[in-house]
């Protein structure tokens, strides 16, 4: 054999195998066709085993790189390669039939050439496990988000995007379903019910996406987009694949419909637009569409969050005391301290800036800023000879996974020496294990420092009775959806249920307040059944410091 004939051959080899990604690609056998007849071989066989146990046990996978054709029962070498990963490979290559037996130097170079091809085929190997965890969600053997990127990326740039529509969506109360049936369990109940979503999809421009835990994204065509919302609106899927159990799987969904080309439009807007439409869905517990209006409201929602900083530090913040009305006495009891925010010359709405700053840790900011309002003007009524009541100060589930959190309301509270007893805290009930830890902490400790807590909005979603079991609070604050009106279908069965959350929590020794009280048939339940604390439009509404003060200091009555 010619030796330059065989380096030109190997130079080719080398240079066409490197273009392919894939050794089991079928452009392999013609990329070392020339040098494997330079070499006189006949065939090259590749057999690879899982492991040792399995290569005694003779469970393998074969593949073949090259076959000339003939019988090639001739001369072979083999070399047998343990893998990093503790798989065994080996290379079978075969003389051609009729060819002459191969010399020691023709050997040398077969060895070269088995290792450069275990060489390639370790990269194409490499290069599908790093498609593998570039793209893949190893959990549930799924796409992840890269993989959706990636796609949009090239329909939009193949202008094929028009028409399908993305869809963002969130597993309501999964975490629920791993704590009834197990992690395992829950699992097996997500892939099944994604794998329904699956069967919609074409599985060429269309699939479903983990994006992370219970988050899901997909890419559909419009016109499968009902069929989509339709198990998305709660699907019944097996725990066991038989019947014998099943669990109601529900899910919140941003909708993005991505409109015609003539549109400009980035592979990043559409996640972006999907992105916004989601957050919103999963915290409604519904389905959002993006739109014009949710455009101007991201917007809105930035420029909040960007004034913030300053607002805090120009002291924008007012705080307002909505009164708490001894329903005896009809005399102001104590109020509940409420954040307004005068800027650019308006008020902004609680309703438009407080859910934007509970999004991130700037609520925590707002809520300790309050504190301090109000820890401020107690001391000043103190110093003034006035009279002084208890006041109430929201706080957000935020804070519960501050470790600090009873220290810090300590400091804030102390640095004012406010006696303790004239600070309530307001927190609402929590929805996890994890945060009803956190809540526990947070209360035993306000208690052991002589800060009274209230659970803020109680019966307004599943109270459980354990959060005033397990827990020392003072206050029992009665969201006013437990009120009854004279129009309520059920009228008779709230009026039951009043009565006796009342009787509970003052047999329990817990003051009990109703709030939202906003007609004389409220307070004539309220005093019916001895709830002695009230607090709604019916008596006042939050009011600016000054107007507070006077009521406070003049002992104003109501009727």
């Amino acid at each position: 054999m010619n030796t330059n004939e065989y380096l030109t051959a190997l130079e080719k080899f080398i240079h066409g195998i490197y273009m392919i990604p894939d050794t089991l690609s079928p452009d392999v056998p013609e990329t070392m066709e020339e040098l494997c007849y330079c070499l006189k071989i006949g065939k090259v066989d590749f057999i690879a085993y899982d492991n040792e146990a399995s290569e005694h046990m003779g469970l393998f996978k074969s593949y073949c790189f090259y076959d000339y054709g003939g019988s090639c029962d001739g001369d072979y070498i083999t070399r047998r390669i343990i893998t990093p990963d503790e798989n065994i490979a080996v290379y079978k290559v075969m003389l051609r039939d009729g060819a002459d037996e191969w010399t020691e130097v023709e050997r040398g170079r077969i060895e070269v050439f088995i290792s450069l091809l275990s060489t390639f085929n370790a990269r194409s190997r490499l290069l599908k496990l790093t498609h593998r965890l570039t793209f893949y969600d190893s959990d549930l053997g799924m796409y992840n988000l890269q993989q959706f990127m990636k796609t949009v990326k090239l329909l939009c740039k193949e202008e094929r995007i028009e028409g399908f529509a993305a869809v963002y969506f969130n597993l309501k109360r999964f975490s629920i379903v791993n704590q009834r049936i197990g992690r395992e369990n829950g699992t097996r109940v997500m892939k099944r019910f994604i794998g329904m979503i699956d069967q919609l999809l074409d599985h060429k421009d269309e699939f479903v996406c983990r994006v992370g835990g219970d988050n899901f994204i997909t890419l559909i065509r419009g016109e499968k987009l009902p069929s989509l919302l339709e198990l998305l609106n709660g699907t019944a899927v097996s725990i066991d694949g038989g019947k014998a159990e099943r669990i109601l799987i529900t899910a919140s969904a941003g909708i993005y419909i991505i409109p015609d080309m003539d549109s400009f439009i980035l592979p990043t807007d559409i996640m972006d637009r999907v992105s916004m439409a989601f957050y919103i869905a999963k915290n409604n517990g519904n389905v959002v569409y993006f739109d014009d209006a949710l455009l101007a409201r991201s917007k809105r929602n930035n420029d909040i969050t960007a004034s913030f900083p300053k607002a805090l530090e120009n002291n924008e913040f007012l705080v307002y005391y909505q009164p708490k009305i001894s329903l005896e006495g009809r005399n102001i009891a104590g109020a509940e301290a409420l954040s307004r925010w005068f800027h650019n010359g308006r008020v902004v709405p609680p309703a438009d800036f407080i859910p934007v700053l509970e999004q991130g840790r700037d609520i925590c900011k707002l809520d300790f800023y309050v504190l301090d309002r109000v820890c401020r003007d107690i001391r000043r009524w103190l110093d003034q000879g006035g009279n002084a009541v208890r006041i109430s100060v929201n706080l957000s589930r935020r804070h519960l996974s501050d470790m600090d959190l009873v220290e810090r309301i300590e400091k804030i509270i102390d640095k004012h020496d406010v006696p303790h007893k004239y600070i309530e805290i307001e927190l609402t009930e929590t929805t996890t294990d994890v945060e009803f830890k956190d809540l526990k902490r947070t209360i035993n400790g306000l208690h052991q420092a002589g800060i009274s807590t209230s659970v803020d909005d109680f019966g307004i979603g599943y109270s459980s009775l354990n959060l005033i079991k397990e827990l020392p609070w003072n206050v029992l604050k009665l969201d006013k959806s437990l009120l009854p009106g004279a129009d309520n279908a059920n009228y008779q069965q709230k009026c039951i249920m009043f009565k006796y959350i009342v009787s509970m929590a003052q047999e329990m020794g817990l003051e009990c307040i109703a709030e939202g009280v906003e007609t004389k048939e409220h307070v004539a339940l309220l005093t019916s059944n001895c709830c002695k604390l009230a607090q709604g439009f019916y008596f006042d509404k939050p009011l600016p410091i000054e107007e507070f003060e006077k009521r406070l200091a003049g002992n104003y009555l109501y009727e």
